[in-house]
């Protein structure tokens, strides 16, 4: 049986052919192989393929692979984040690309953990997994005050808005952003998802929420489908 393929034997990405290197991109961001990933990017796009395509046929797809898995509970957290780095470092290399082929991307999310709650894993996870999809991530971070997220709305006028609690004090706060969004007027312009550990799909209407999401790879299918469904209309 002959032994594997791996770095150390001299493997050189650039004698694959286009389709074989592709495939070696899926294992790379599957394994969380970075510096792979970033080579394999740099050479597709020497080879004469556009940024967009790169993304759609390399990363994202790649990313697809290791979404299912994670859904499936094949894959765990920490896999995932390692998966989500290699896919980020071919971001880096694509991302200015991008912007000058002003690329569309599926939509906007606009992401923060709510105020009073400084834990990000499962934020981070989910932009991470969203940009892996083609979507435009902005992500404001932790402890996010009511205030910050109608400035971040205004400014940046997201598709979806994106809220995360890992603790069941900070949960409410979600309710607190939404009535003030309900309160100025500008709640039916924007597609609201939240999630957390403490969460569930109960909560997520009482506060009303478009939709709840257990988990990142949920989360970027239910993503998918609700601007599908709001262009549609």
């Amino acid at each position: 049986m002959s032994e594997p393929l791996s770095y150390e034997e001299d493997f050189d990405l650039r004698d694959l052919t286009d389709e074989e290197l592709v495939e070696q991109m899926y294992d790379d961001l599957y394994n969380g192989l970075r510096d792979e990933v970033v080579e394999g990017t740099q050479i597709l796009l020497e080879r004469g393929w556009s940024a967009k395509r790169v993304l759609d046929e390399a990363l994202v797809a790649g990313m697809g692979i290791v979404g299912v898995d994670f859904r499936d509970g094949i894959l765990f957290v920490p896999e995932v984040l390692l998966a989500a780095n290699a896919m980020k470092g071919g971001m880096e290399v694509l991302r200015p690309l991008l912007s000058q082929s002003s690329s569309e991307t599926i939509g906007k999310i606009l992401i923060g953990t709510v105020k009073g709650d400084i834990h990000d894993i499962g934020k981070n996870l989910v932009s991470m997994m969203m940009e892996g999809a083609g979507f435009e991530v902005i992500d404001i971070g932790i402890n996010i005050p009511v205030e910050t997220y109608l400035e971040e709305l205004e400014k940046h006028r997201p598709d979806i808005l994106g809220m995360s609690a890992l603790l069941t004090t900070t949960m409410p706060y979600m309710k607190v952003v939404i009535d003030a969004m309900v309160e100025r007027g500008i709640r039916d312009d924007y597609i609201v998802m939240v999630g957390g550990a403490p969460l569930n799909e109960e909560f997520g209407r009482a506060i009303g929420a478009d939709a709840y999401c257990r988990d990142a790879g949920v989360a970027v299918d239910t993503a998918k489908s609700l601007i599908a469904r709001r262009r549609a209309a």
